[in-house]
């Protein structure tokens, strides 16, 4: 049976009722995975409506992932007195275009609330075709965060092969290390190592934010190294013949992948919140295969 990937106003309700009355959002999100709801999107709905909750002080305005009219009630409430997040001056620089030292960067087109950059010529074809060259034997299972115990975990919604590049660990790597810290305008001592991630066909992961949820027990361990992220650079490393995009749900956006391109989002701000409009996933891949490499930046010096 597929798993339930969209919320009705009746769970909606069950879920502020339950965290009004002191349920742990643990308890809530198992509830619903016995429910035969998608563990991912569970985890991601209960921590949107918890976070929503505890800034506002009680009930808050509802939305359906994936529906064009909540974004605009999503945004209301952050925005709004509920004070769930604050934005702030974008770290992203202005301009149509980025300068580093080795490379000029066009922004193809932005989103303010929550705050994306879609970009190209973040990487030249031959570093694309490189950066896959080197990780082709090092690839294994790509896995998660456990929310419990914050250890690695393997997860049938998130179906990709990677591997990791330490900051600086060769030349080709501090180059591109140097090139993405200067676009993300944030230090590279505060990135995590390049990731690197190969999609078969019919390989996705499930809608999921890139931050770490705080009431999750798991998040003590990896909030402890650098604190929390900050923001995401996912560069697409091939053309895909069908599928692969990079999902919104929250915003009814997508972006395909496109050799040497890029997309940007950010979602921590000076106060520590995090904003759940950020909640994004890869579609399946239908025709060929996606690689993508990926960079996560921390508030503070990372390892």
């Amino acid at each position: 049976m597929e798993k339930i990937t969209n919320i009705s106003p009746d769970w909606q309700k069950w879920i502020l009722d339950n965290l009004a009355r002191g349920c742990t959002a643990q308890s809530l999100i198992d509830v619903m995975v016995e429910k035969n709801f998608d563990p991912m999107f569970a985890s991601a709905i209960v921590f949107h409506f918890s976070t929503a909750h505890k800034g506002s002080g009680g009930p808050v305005a509802v939305a359906q992932l994936g529906s064009q009219p909540a974004v605009s009630n999503v945004k209301d409430k952050i925005q709004g007195n509920g004070n769930t997040y604050t934005y702030e001056a974008p770290r992203f620089k202005s301009g149509n275009v980025i300068h580093t030292h080795d490379r000029v960067i066009q922004v193809m087109g932005r989103v303010e609330k929550p705050y994306i950059a879609v970009l190209d010529n973040v990487l030249s074809h031959e570093e694309c075709d490189e950066l896959v060259r080197l990780s082709q034997a090092r690839l294994k299972r790509s896995t998660i965060v456990d929310p419990t115990t914050g250890k690695d975990a393997v997860i049938e919604e998130r179906t990709s092969y990677g591997t990791f590049f330490h900051v600086n660990e060769n030349e080709f790597i501090a180059r591109l290390d140097r090139r993405v810290a200067e676009l993300m305008n944030w230090p590279v001592e505060n990135g995590e190592g390049l990731q690197i991630l190969n999609y078969k066909v019919g390989g996705e992961y499930k809608p999921h934010f890139d931050y770490f949820p705080e009431h999750d027990p798991g998040s003590k361990v990896h909030l402890a190294n650098g604190g929390q992220r900050v923001s995401t650079l996912v560069m697409y490393l091939n053309d895909v013949d069908e599928g692969g995009a990079t999902v919104f749900p929250e915003l009814g956006m997508t972006v395909g992948p496109k050799k040497g391109a890029a997309v940007y989002f950010e979602y921590t701000n000076s106060k520590n919140q995090v904003d759940p409009l950020t909640l994004h996933g890869g579609l399946p891949v239908i025709q060929g295969e996606k690689w993508i490499a990926t960079k996560w930046m921390r508030q503070r010096r990372f390892g």
